[in-house]
């Protein structure tokens, strides 16, 4: 069986998103859960790789990252505030249910 995803979301992210996740049994942890506030962008990064997260932001310095060659368990990308929380929450939803972590290794995933 697929390894299910498991999300980290970025300081820039908000917490409700997170407990929408929480609330259909979803794994996820946030910067401010993680101590990870004001760290570095690669921080985020590393931290997510190393706990095997797929990372959540509305920071598009990660697609910069994304494509320096840094290895990661995916990214899911939305412009902040382009998108109301409810729609992000039932997409990360629908990305759960329909994506593998094999699927989103190095990838980048818009919204």
């Amino acid at each position: 069986m697929p390894e299910r995803i498991r999300f980290h979301l970025d300081e820039n992210v908000d917490p409700a998103i997170a407990l929408g996740l929480r609330q259909v049994g979803i794994d996820v942890t946030t910067s401010q859960e993680a101590k990870l506030l004001s760290r570095s962008d690669i921080a985020q990064l590393e931290f997510a790789h190393a706990e095997s997260r797929v990372l959540v932001t509305h920071d598009d310095d990660f697609l910069i990252l994304s494509s320096q060659g840094s290895e990661y368990w995916g990214i899911v990308y939305c412009q902040k505030d382009k998108k109301p929380i409810g729609y992000l929450i039932r997409m990360l939803i629908l990305l759960y249910e329909v994506a593998t972590v094999e699927e989103l290794t190095n990838r980048v995933e818009y919204l």
